[in-house]
């Protein structure tokens, strides 16, 4: 089910918080272990906050 209200964020805002490249965040991405993506309607991929914050705590927690 869409969360319409829910904030989205780019693959850019995660390159920045993160400090990578965006060719790394696609590498990870084609190997399964970047947080789940979503495309809008120009083609471009949003992630929902909610889900990259899990995805950072599940992160933390394997370190």
């Amino acid at each position: 089910m869409p969360r319409a209200n829910a904030k989205k964020i780019t693959v850019d805002y995660i390159c920045e918080d993160l400090g990578i490249n965006r060719s790394t965040f696609y590498e990870w991405r084609q190997k399964g272990r970047a947080p789940k993506c979503f495309r809008i309607p120009n083609g471009d991929l949003r992630i929902y906050l909610s889900d990259y914050e899990n995805w950072l705590a599940a992160r933390e927690d394997s370190a």
